[in-house]
């Protein structure tokens, strides 16, 4: 009851004495052991990779293991040491041919100086004495963490292998980081986290090798980017938005969700309570008349998580303002683009719209 981190995949050993299990631990995912008998919890193994849940194996747990440069292979770990051997290699012959970008740890200060972790990628060949544009990415979720792992829609590593230094801020509202840390961004969607992605980047932009910066993300990573559209004052150069909540009050009374923004927003729009006055007061679609960045919206038209009319909403807008900007519509495809050729099309679309705003 005292662990300050989510425990997932549970596993009982096998005499019943205790059982593993995952947690995200300061954005590595790594296998625990807890005993029952005195409620310890012992670290078997952690490095820089995301494992999952374990399966026994006589003496060893086997289980999967990936991270920003490696999808799942499978993977033998010894409980007594933390050793492991991993046991596929499905994709060596892929991997071989790839050179990966380094990924690199950083802690960083927050405005209130609290401290903040952030993923760095580099592009491959990486020459600090040239200059890159840099990609902040807005974590979706809001709740989530971003750690070792591997993704088919968002990849670090393709963004890099397109010349693209990447930004990874777990800001407030991420999971390894104990409740406190989780718990701040419920009823402060426009605050401190706002200025966590402020602070990355100009941790980023201290080096010289930072050139102009775009912004991307998904459903709250929409979200962020649609906020930030309308407060960076410049620091911007370029934005995609898949996905994203525009107008809060529509987006809850269409959400087939409705209990998380009824909680995350501090109630509905017609709530009389402070937390709601001001979240749906600093929907992002308030401060739309601040656009003046170009901006690639992209969204399924099957999503009714956030459904389609928010984007359509935030690309007419900026039309309205004249705006630089594009809409690109998925009928048949949901919160996520999923089918292997359409997120070949959303591939081509985001990287010629970064190239065209910041590679010029």
């Amino acid at each position: 009851e005292d662990f300050p981190y989510n425990a997932e995949t549970i596993t009982w050993l096998a005499d019943g004495s205790g059982l593993y299990f995952t947690s995200c631990v300061k954005a590595l995912t790594g296998i625990y052991q807890v005993n029952l008998a005195d409620k310890s919890i012992r670290l078997v193994v952690q490095d820089q990779f995301d494992f999952d849940g374990v399966q026994l194996a006589e003496e060893r747990l086997i289980t999967t293991y990936k991270s920003m440069s490696m999808p799942n292979e499978i993977v033998s770990v010894n409980p007594q040491d933390g050793t492991y051997k991993q046991l596929s290699f499905e994709n060596k012959h892929l991997l071989d041919k790839i050179t990966m970008g380094k990924v690199e740890e950083r802690w960083i200060k927050t405005v209130d100086n609290k401290d903040m972790h952030m993923w760095v990628v580099y592009p491959p060949n990486f020459d600090s004495t040239k200059t890159y544009p840099a990609l902040l990415f807005c974590l979706g979720g809001p709740q989530g963490t971003l750690s070792q792992n591997w993704s088919y829609r968002w990849n670090f590593q393709l963004m890099a292998a397109n010349d693209y230094i990447v930004i990874l801020p777990n800001r407030r509202g991420t999971t390894a980081f104990g409740q406190e840390w989780t718990d701040q961004i419920s009823g402060d969607y426009p605050g401190l986290n706002m200025q966590d992605y402020f602070s990355s980047v100009n941790e980023m932009k201290k080096e010289k090798y930072v050139g102009k910066v775009g912004a991307v993300g998904a459903s709250y990573g929409g979200y962020s980017v649609f906020y930030l559209a309308g407060i960076h004052k410049g620091m911007f150069s370029a934005f995609i938005a898949h996905a994203g909540i525009f107008n809060q009050e529509h987006m809850y009374m269409t959400t087939e969700e409705m209990w998380f923004p009824h909680w995350d927003n501090g109630g509905a729009p017609w709530d009389d309570n402070p937390v709601a006055n001001r979240h749906y007061s600093s929907s992002p679609h308030k401060l739309v008349k601040n656009w003046n960045t170009p901006i690639l919206i992209t969204h399924g038209e099957m999503d009714y998580r956030v459904p389609v009319d928010q984007g359509m909403a935030a690309f007419n807008a900026a039309q309205a303002l004249g705006v630089p900007s594009e809409l690109l519509l998925f009928p048949g495809e949901n919160h996520w683009i999923l089918k292997p050729q359409n997120s070949i099309q959303w591939n081509r679309v985001f990287y010629s719209w970064l190239d065209k705003w910041l590679k010029n």
